[in-house]
């Protein structure tokens, strides 16, 4: 980072200003190419949720690009620089979710569809028919969103850092560049770019991944050349790898934005179909997080770990690749950040609002705010890694996991139950994580068994046992008619349409 270098600094600004170009843009090219009611964004659910017509291939992009951020290619290599296999636990979490999108996602799109709803929260309230428990799910959500955009605006900051811009312009250029693509374009804009993203990805990983090894003498020599950073786990990192990776498989798609992908979806089966589909993705995550292997090989020294991959980049390739590098780690949060803030305004204008007259201005403005919040984040919150961002975000949102996916089942659940566990948990959840200083961990001590488990795991054995304790003391009165086929006799239901 000796100063800024005009070749990879071009090269950058050519492809992250295309990319936010063409995404503010999308409307204005839909009205040209396919007609003039495609051109506006006037309805809100067009907006937000993209008309619900999204087929296999633009939300195989739009879910991946939900999962595949700053968070793969700039936290999760700096954890394993640090911290050494450690850090893998973001494969097994992958590995995990896929399961659940199969088997739960469809039943939740069903629903909304069925009923129009269009956030988690609305489910919910249709569910308990209880206003309270739609308000603090869509305040959970609504709060565990910001962290999530940090770690995106820590992305795209680190990689105009290693440009060579000093000072605080690198995370002004993150948020403006942000902002006007999310207000400009809706949901259409990371939906129809995010494979422009996805290949910017694929491009710089192959390359990275095949080139490094080849410099430091293949994998063998990467492998022996990694110190303490093998990947392999050391002692006592077994309990918090397996319970960091089931925690965040569970919270993965409760967050508002990666529902939101889900429900634009235009049928159950294109969900099914991505989730068989989408564990390529997991192949492409692993490779990822040996760079924080190969940056150790490659003599790589910082106190930063966030700075790993850009500045193993810098000291491999040539000037102007490590700048198309750059914009794809930038194009990489920028889209995922979008669709994060998006549904952050849905709950918002769904769920917390009266109705607008102009539905589209409040949920642009709200996404406007829920990202000067994460900005706020970045600038007060002293994580120790970025991923621990990304870990927050999943203490407070595995909190509404009791009421969104325990209510697909035929137990009478209470909304009673439900605000009781949400309260009890999220208390525990944010009370570990504040006095553990940010970290996802918290060490548990059972007589002579002790270990660091997931803090987001432990808020929610809390939450599961309040609630299943307030529903013996007082269970819900009836079963929604909704939920009376039951998750079960769904998927029976709809196995014919998967051959």
């Amino acid at each position: 980072m000796n100063g800024i270098n005009p070749w990879a600094l071009g090269v950058f600004i050519l492809f992250f200003a295309a990319t936010i170009i063409i995404g503010s843009s999308i409307q204005w090219l839909r009205g040209l190419f396919g007609g003039g009611k495609a051109a506006t964004v006037s309805s809100e659910e067009e907006w937000s949720l993209g008309g619900r017509q999204f087929g296999a291939w633009v939300t195989w992009f739009l879910v991946g690009g939900d999962f595949y951020t700053a968070y793969t290619v700039i936290a999760v290599p700096a954890l394993v620089y640090a911290a050494g296999g450690y850090g893998f636990f973001a494969l097994p979490y992958t590995i995990i979710v896929y399961p659940f999108i199969f088997l739960v996602m469809p039943r939740l799109w069903k629903l909304a569809h069925a009923g129009g709803h269009s956030t988690a929260a609305d489910l919910v309230r249709a569910r308990f028919n209880s206003r309270g428990l739609e308000i603090v799910v869509a305040l959970t959500g609504l709060v565990a969103v910001m962290p999530y955009i940090a770690l995106q605006l820590i992305g795209i900051r680190t990689v105009i850092q290693a440009l060579g811009l000093p000072g605080d312009i690198p995370l002004v250029i993150a948020f403006v560049s942000l902002a006007a693509y999310t207000w400009l374009g809706g949901l259409h804009a990371p939906a129809l770019t995010a494979f422009i993203k996805d290949i910017m990805i694929y491009i710089a990983v192959l390359v990275a991944v095949t080139v490094i090894p080849l410099h430091m003498g293949g994998y063998s020599a990467l492998f022996a050349g990694a110190d303490t950073t093998q990947p392999v786990l050391h002692a006592g990192q077994g309990l918090p790898y397996a319970t960091l990776a089931l925690s965040s498989a569970l919270a993965a798609f409760l967050y508002p934005h990666t529902l939101t992908g889900i429900l634009a979806a235009k049928s159950a089966d294109t969900i099914r179909q991505n989730a068989v589909f989408l564990p390529i993705y997991t192949v492409v995550l692993g490779l990822i997080a040996m760079l924080g292997l190969m940056a150790h090989t490659a003599g790589i020294k910082t106190d930063n770990a966030t700075m790993v991959v850009p500045l193993l980049f810098q000291q491999i390739f040539p000037a102007w690749f490590s700048g198309f590098c750059f914009a794809a780690i930038a194009v990489g949060a920028l889209v995922p950040a979008a669709v994060m803030a998006i549904g952050a305004a849905n709950l918002v204008t769904s769920n917390l609002l009266p109705p607008q007259k102009n539905p589209v201005r409040t949920s642009r403005i709200t996404a406007l705010a829920v990202k000067v919040g994460a900005l706020f984040c970045v600038l007060f919150l002293n994580a120790k890694f970025a991923i621990d961002f990304q870990l927050l975000g999943g203490v407070i949102i595995l909190q509404t996991f009791p009421a969104l996916v325990l209510g697909l089942l035929r137990i009478r659940f209470s909304s009673a139950a439900m605000l009781a566990g949400w309260a009890v948990g999220g208390i525990v959840g944010l009370g570990l994580c504040w006095m553990d200083g940010l970290k996802p961990i918290h060490m548990v001590a059972l007589g002579p068994l002790s270990g660091m488990v997931s803090t987001g795991l432990l808020s929610l054995i809390v939450n599961l046992v309040v609630v299943g304790l307030v529903t013996l003391i007082k269970p819900a009165a009836e079963l929604p008619a909704a939920l009376e086929a039951g998750p079960v006799d769904d998927m029976r239901n709809s196995s014919s349409t998967i051959s």
